[in-house]
């Protein structure tokens, strides 16, 4: 039966292509580098600025991105390892951590708000449900200041459970984001069922927008259906006053990005980031 096995996976490592090869010789590293950090709770969040269009030295809220140490210490940022890890176990230890850290930071700090990233595979995960049951439990503030962002691609694969999950959360005052609408495949028949009440427009539509006459339609398409579901906007990646304008011009309700603050792993709560202050003052 061994010899089998290793027969299969001779065939199968033969029939695979160098590039395949690679792929899943380079995925099965980060898989392991995540799990290692994960085991030494070599992990945090970095926090960045989402600002209001119409007042952009004021936070709306913070973005709790996830982070990992590599064996030399280096902070690597969650596009390098999320697509590796997001459908694994490890992926599902990663939410929970993500969720937990983020909880644990709402209750120090009573004056933010934040938005915590999951994958829809986390739904039921019995970790990830008993941490955030705690968290909310724990101080009532805390579920009128967390915010769930899903990712579009994510939230197709379970669409219904998310609709069911999404349903009886906002009953406890949570609130849950789209992330990266426009990049996956979301049916408008799901869009309308999901109730998500904050849609965050993805980055390939904002940089450079101002100057991007497809990408502008596209991005007013996005805010008028946003407003059609009662959904507030808010427009990722913005890099420079010129967009920033725009996107406030046409009704998107808070912005994030570069021009307002990268994300550092130094809480900034206190901090307001220079660039929108500059911004308000210019008008």
């Amino acid at each position: 039966m061994r010899h089998g096995k290793r027969r299969f996976a001779h065939i199968a490592v033969e029939d695979a292509s160098p590039l395949d090869v690679a792929i899943f010789t380079r995925d099965r590293g980060i898989v392991a580098m995540v799990a290692a950090a994960l085991r030494h709770r070599e992990t945090l969040l970095a926090f960045q600025p989402v600002v209001q269009s119409q007042r952009p030295d004021r936070i709306a809220f913070y973005e709790g991105l996830i982070r990992v140490l590599d064996d030399t210490g280096r902070i690597i940022p969650a596009h390098d390892f999320i697509d590796a890890v997001e459908a694994t176990e490890t992926g599902r230890i990663l939410d929970c951590v993500a969720l937990e850290t983020g909880l644990r930071t709402l209750q120090r700090n009573p004056q933010i708000r934040l938005s915590i990233n999951m994958s829809a595979r986390s739904i039921g995960y019995p970790r990830w449900m008993r941490s955030l049951r705690q968290g909310v439990q724990s101080d009532p503030t805390i579920g009128e200041r967390l915010i769930l962002e899903i990712t579009e691609r994510s939230a197709m694969t379970v669409p219904e459970l998310v609709v069911r999950f999404m349903a009886d959360l906002q009953t406890r005052g949570i609130t849950f984001a789209l992330d990266d609408f426009g990049a996956g495949y979301t049916s408008l028949r799901y869009l309308r069922d999901f109730q998500f009440d904050v849609i965050k427009i993805d980055g390939t539509f904002v940089r450079g927008v101002k100057d991007d006459a497809d990408n502008q339609v596209l991005t007013r398409a996005m805010v008028d259906i946003a407003r059609q579901f009662d959904m507030f906007t808010v427009a990722e990646s913005v890099e420079n006053v010129s967009d920033s304008r725009w996107l406030s011009s046409i009704g998107v309700d808070c912005q994030q990005g570069y021009f307002f603050g990268a994300p550092t792993v130094h809480p900034p709560w206190n901090s307001p980031s220079p660039q929108a202050a500059r911004l308000h003052r210019a008008g």
